[in-house]
């Protein structure tokens, strides 16, 4: 999906992408576990859906997604887009979907870039305030929390690990902008079509807090983001802790677009994965038919997203 230089500079004087919205198929979305709710944060109240896995058991204590949408969506959209909500019956985890208000934002997008005035970060307090009001009333595992989202979701899920990489075990970006790079819509928008930007460290890491984990998938052929802000994101993630990167692998199955993968390792652990999906615009890989934002003929991103999450489980397991 193109998005024209006009329409996405007249989008950033409220938002960084612009898109009509189409209703979601509710019959997709499962009715049953599916339940509303709202947080109040320093930019206010913000609604929000979760996601409960059938049969919880007394004392079971599950792991939490927290999936944030992009520009032109809402909660329902983007559940019904990546269908993460049947990876979650499977593997029995919570997930929440905070969704953004239309009076901050009128196309609903996260404003992930505004840092100078604070308004980005005040964003990230009220998400935080969804998280910890699911946290209190529902039995998740703290210890098993993550983080991802798609174009200006990516870019506000990243922030939020950025500030408070302690609460989080891993955090996926999908077609999204690195931290650190935009702190206003025009160093947005020269980010969104790969011109160069003056970017600012990313906070040092205390030693006694472990770095989430990062996933970065970023469409080759992204007319909307351009694709080396995926490349960007990686590397800068990596830099915190001096994690460099391995030999890129090409990997494909079946019909599916091919993927260039790169790890970003330090000392033999993984602290970010580049995933790079060939002919994959500004969309959902793999995501349901017929929906903005989403693309069948990739790599199952939800799948990806929900394998790399769960190893990062297992290894604070060990």
């Amino acid at each position: 999906m193109r998005v024209g230089t006009k329409a996405i500079k007249e989008s950033l004087r409220a938002a960084p992408l612009v898109a009509k919205r189409k209703p979601a198929n509710k019959a997709m979305v499962p009715s049953s576990n599916w339940t509303t709710g709202v947080a109040i944060g320093t930019a206010g109240p913000r609604r929000y859906r979760l996601y409960k896995p059938s049969g919880l058991r007394r004392n079971e204590r599950l792991p939490l997604l927290v999936m944030l949408h992009g520009c032109g969506q809402d909660a329902e959209a983007l559940a019904v887009s990546s269908r993460m909500n049947t990876i979650a019956a499977r593997e029995r985890f919570f997930v929440l979907y905070p969704e953004q208000d239309r009076l901050s934002n009128v196309q609903g997008c996260w404003n992930w870039y505004d840092t100078r005035t604070g308004r980005a970060q005040a964003e990230t307090h009220s998400i935080g305030a969804a998280i910890e009001q699911v946290c209190l009333s529902q039995p998740v595992d703290r210890h098993r929390v993550a983080l991802a989202g798609i174009s200006a979701g990516a870019g506000m899920a990243v922030l939020l690990a950025t500030h408070h990489p302690e609460r989080f075990r891993a955090i996926a970006m999908h077609s999204g902008i690195a931290p650190g790079v935009a702190h206003s819509s025009a160093s947005a928008i020269k980010a969104m079509f790969g011109q160069s930007v003056t970017t600012s460290p990313l906070p040092a890491i205390s030693p006694d807090v472990r770095l989430p984990a990062l996933l970065v998938i970023h469409g080759a052929a992204d007319h909307v983001v351009a694709p080396g802000n995926g490349t960007e994101a990686a590397m800068r993630w990596g830099e915190r802790v001096g994690a460099k990167a391995g030999k890129p692998r090409r990997v494909q199955r079946g019909a599916r677009y091919a993927a260039m993968i790169t790890d970003y390792r330090k000392s033999g652990r993984v602290v970010a994965t580049l995933c790079e999906v060939e002919r994959l615009g500004h969309a959902w890989s793999g995501g349901a038919a017929g929906h903005p934002f989403s693309d069948p003929k990739g790599p199952d991103a939800s799948r990806m997203i929900w394998s790399f999450i769960s190893r990062q489980f297992a290894k604070a397991a060990d």
